[in-house]
């Protein structure tokens, strides 16, 4: 165990006294919350927490250690993590390590020991707040510094940060993070694009199991050089930061709509489906963040449970004439899912590829599938 000294100042000045779990050193980010019981190594590494220190709500955190089948991305994105309680002890079949000596070998600094109730209480009555970890050498001087150095996340265009800065295939499937050489059942069906602004490997391997051909594109890729490659859909992917910053990829997605090219998104990409519509977006007081949110199919009625992680949210209030509404929150109302009139495009704000429910969710890929096939019945 190692017990060194840990603080975490917010920026409303509330101090937290702990000990270190990872690597020694300062991290400053938007400080959040997440409830999720289970899923805290695909949390850490999902390129969305850019910039965040993530607080998980349940105390017992790392108790099955890491594995190297859990990665969402090749690292940890969080700037930091917050826990109850450190690991005594961690056990799993697929343990290769403990989260201990991850979070050090991924230089992430992160704080256990605190009363994380009573900051969550805190982020809920207030907001999500600027905050700086520090550990080994304590200053709350610097501390301060660096929380009014950072910039936060309004207006910040993170995509580019964190997306891949090169083109390339993805050809594996669930089966495969467990079997090595796993020949793939059937043939792809589907050309599929997929623009990666902080894209987890779970949503491409469904995607694969489908039967897509996976090309992952940069953020920023130019629209015109998609189209040459003629696929049968674009999926737009999750990733942090604020939506609006991200114009470019507002503008591709325009000619996507004057193309007629169905299209996916999925939390950011669903996001900027809503602003390429003429919609607009609006940062949340505190995001949501977990895997037990319900949310509810305005056709049938029918309630699933999701999984969530946004701190920003389409404003329904500003909605423009071509979107319809298909997904509410029960916890807030807030829009989860919505059609583009006249367009084969089509978005989902929560994160099926997370499997809660384990699989309520699912039939949002079988969507994108239909919607491809419908297109190629239509032209021909």
């Amino acid at each position: 165990m190692n017990n060194s000294e840990a603080i975490l100042l917010l920026e409303d000045g509330s101090t937290f006294s702990g000990h270190s779990i990872g690597a020694e050193g300062f991290s400053v980010g938007e400080v959040v919350f997440n409830t999720s019981m289970t899923g805290y190594q695909e949390i850490l590494t999902d390129p969305s927490y850019d910039s965040q220190i993530i607080t998980f709500t349940n105390p017992h955190i790392g108790n099955t250690g890491v594995n190297n089948e859990d990665m969402e991305s090749l690292k940890v994105h969080a700037s930091g993590a917050i826990f109850r309680d450190s690991e005594i002890l961690s056990n799993s079949w697929r343990k290769n390590d403990t989260l201990q000596n991850f979070l050090k070998h991924q230089n992430i600094v992160a704080i256990c020991g605190i009363d994380t109730r009573k900051l969550t209480k805190i982020l809920r009555t207030k907001g999500s707040q600027h905050g700086c970890i520090m550990s080994g050498k304590i200053d709350l001087k610097a501390a301060k510094e660096k929380i009014k150095s950072f910039d936060g996340l309004l207006g910040a265009d993170l995509a580019k940060k964190v997306t891949t800065k090169s083109v390339y295939s993805w050809d594996k499937g669930l089966t495969d993070i467990y079997q090595e050489n796993n020949e793939q059942s059937e043939k792809s069906s589907f050309k599929v694009i997929a623009y990666d602004f902080g894209i987890k490997q779970n949503i491409l391997r469904i995607l694969k199991d489908l039967g897509c051909d996976l090309t992952v594109v940069p953020a920023d890729y130019n629209v015109d050089e998609v189209l040459k490659m003629n696929p049968d859909g674009v999926f737009l992917s999750n990733g942090p930061g604020d939506p609006k910053a991200c114009e470019y990829a507002i503008d591709n997605i325009k000619t996507l709509f004057d193309k007629k090219i169905p299209l996916f998104g999925i939390c950011l990409g669903f996001q900027l489906l809503a602003l390429a519509s003429g919609s607009k977006t609006i940062k949340m007081k505190f995001g949501h963040h977990g895997a037990n949110h319900p949310v509810m199919d305005l056709a049938t009625k029918k309630v699933f449970i999701t999984s969530q992680n946004h701190g920003f949210m389409i404003d329904d209030k500003n909605l423009s004439d071509n979107v319809v509404p298909t997904h509410i929150s029960l916890f807030d109302n807030s829009l989860q899912g919505f059609e583009v009139k006249e367009k084969y495009a089509f978005g989902f704000q929560g994160h099926p590829e997370a499997s809660p429910g384990p699989q309520d969710i699912n039939l949002i890929f079988e969507k994108f599938i239909l919607s491809m096939s419908k297109r190629k019945n239509a032209s021909k």
